[in-house]
């Protein structure tokens, strides 16, 4: 080694300079960080170099205190080695644009690097045997692993998680325990769960490799769910068969496309078995979903004369002839009896409501009120499905129980929609005449018809949550209804 004793604080100043450097860079700028640490390195390297100072051979002379300024170069030159390497490392992982994906393999590798930096400073700086140290450190880990066996089940299991990637950040995955969620966080050793009751599920990894697993939102969060329905064999099986395809066609909530479908699974002396298959967009919908279909199964069976069958573990037999009576088709009084906004009136007031009723068809395609136009009649669907659209672009449909036209009707105001029969559909038209009585003696009538127009338009919107906008247009046809009904009053006293 040349006789240049301030080559080692040289080299000593240049590691604590680029130390310093590097923690000034900032994690924002990984490739000036790169570029700065390369330089530092390549520096110390060549000052070694030209020390006659290799840092990767042991010198039982550098152990003496007049040459503690070169052990403490060797040390610094092997610290910026490994950040080097480590920052090689970080870059390629940039690049590859992965990197979530190789988080856990970039840390095994940042791991390795400094344990491997660690062993070269005992072995080539302080003459440690390393052969020795490993065998005691063996012992140990033996120890170790018996005792940390659970948690390092789950650090492997995480790592063979994220090479397989069988779910990333966001993804709703179901297991086969029944547990399903959102998967929130991951990390070394648990995996965690968002469930749909907004609880959070720690999962081992461990556990989480061991259940069956299906990720809902891959390649896309379309969920598809499976509902049977019973139907008294009452009539022909293709008959039910359409019937259930009106309910899937009537749905709001539900994915168009692809279309639903409807698979007749079965016929019994007591039943056909229909089974209903659609989508929803996510399975944050499914029982939305599910409660829409039901309720629609109901109307459309009532409004097509289908009734439901009994469960198949029911003793009690219904006759044919009293199946046949009660899956008849509603009649006016049966309808309004059913829908729920009538349900504020007197027995004698749903007869007289009822009876001023007039039935009329529209076929399919017809235009029952264009946006922009006022009905003059309240009408209430009986059969069939009614597409409301919005500029030419249908947005909702309406199905049997439905209500529309209280605002031409009762309010005088204009559509905001174009109304058109999306099948065959049958109504009951109701008078404003027949409604001056009712509403004069029941106010909440106005105030159930005004929330009705305002869930209506939510629906349009695809929302489920009530609006500011929606409030006030409940609000303004709640006030028209009374005012308008006021000035009959005043006209009918004079």
């Amino acid at each position: 080694m040349p006789d240049v004793p301030f080559l080692p604080l040289v080299i000593s100043i240049l590691g604590v300079a680029g130390i310093v450097v590097w923690h000034a860079q900032g994690r924002s700028r990984p490739t000036a960080r790169l570029i700065v640490q390369i330089g530092f390195f390549a520096v110390m390297t060549a000052v070694l170099a030209f020390a006659s100072a290799f840092p990767f051979q042991y010198d039982p002379g550098n152990l003496d205190g007049a040459n503690a300024l070169l052990v403490s170069a060797k040390i610094l030159w092997w610290v910026h080695l490994s950040w080097a390497v480590i920052g090689f490392v970080r870059i390629y992982i940039v690049l590859d644009h992965r990197p979530r994906e190789a988080r856990l393999i970039q840390d095994l590798i940042v791991a390795v690097v400094y344990v491997s930096v660690l062993l070269s400073i005992l072995a080539f700086v302080f003459g440690v045997r390393i052969g020795t140290l490993m065998a005691t450190s063996g012992v140990i880990a033996i120890i170790l692993g018996l005792a940390l066996q659970n948690t390092l089940g789950d650090v492997f299991s995480g790592i063979a998680l994220t090479l397989g990637r069988p779910y990333v950040i966001g993804d709703w995955i179901e297991l086969s325990d029944g547990t399903e969620g959102r998967v929130v966080a991951s990390n070394w050793r648990s995996t965690y769960l968002l469930t749909g009751a907004h609880n959070v599920v720690v999962l081992p990894n461990s556990v989480l490799a061991k259940l069956g697993l299906t990720n809902v939102s891959q390649p896309d969060e379309n969920h598809q769910i499976t509902l049977r329905v019973r139907v008294a064999p009452t009539r022909m099986p293709r008959t039910i068969m359409e019937v259930m395809r009106t309910v899937l066609d009537s749905s709001n909530v539900i994915v168009k496309h692809p279309s639903p479908n409807v698979v007749l699974a079965g016929i019994d002396a007591s039943a056909v078995t229909a089974e209903l298959q659609f989508r929803v967009t996510s399975p944050a919908q499914r029982g939305e979903a599910r409660s829409e279909v039901i309720d629609l199964v109901y109307r459309h069976c009532r409004a097509n004369g289908l009734q439901l069958a009994m469960p198949l573990e029911s003793s009690v037999f219904v006759g044919s002839d009293a199946r046949a009576e009660e899956a008849a088709a509603p009649t006016a009084l049966g309808l309004v009896e059913a829908v729920p906004i009538f349900s504020v009136l007197s027995g004698d007031e749903r007869i007289a409501l009822a009876t001023s009723a007039t039935r009329r068809t529209f076929f399919t395609g017809t235009e029952i009120v264009r946006e922009g136009e006022a009905l003059a009649t309240l009408m209430i669907v009986q059969a069939g499905i009614v597409a409301m659209k919005k500029n030419g672009d249908e947005i909702a449909r309406l199905a049997p129980g439905d209500i529309f036209g209280e605002q031409g009707s009762l309010a005088g105001m204009e559509e905001n929609h174009t109304l058109q029969a999306a099948t065959r559909v049958t109504v009951y038209e109701i008078d404003k005449d027949a409604f001056a009585p009712l509403l004069r003696d029941r106010p909440e009538l106005a105030e159930d018809l005004a929330a009705n127009l305002a869930h209506r338009e939510r629906i349009g919107e695809r929302s489920t949550t009530p609006s500011i906008q929606h409030e006030r247009r409940r609000l303004d046809l709640l006030n028209r209804i009374r005012s308008m009904f006021q000035m009959h009053r005043n006209q009918v006293n004079s």
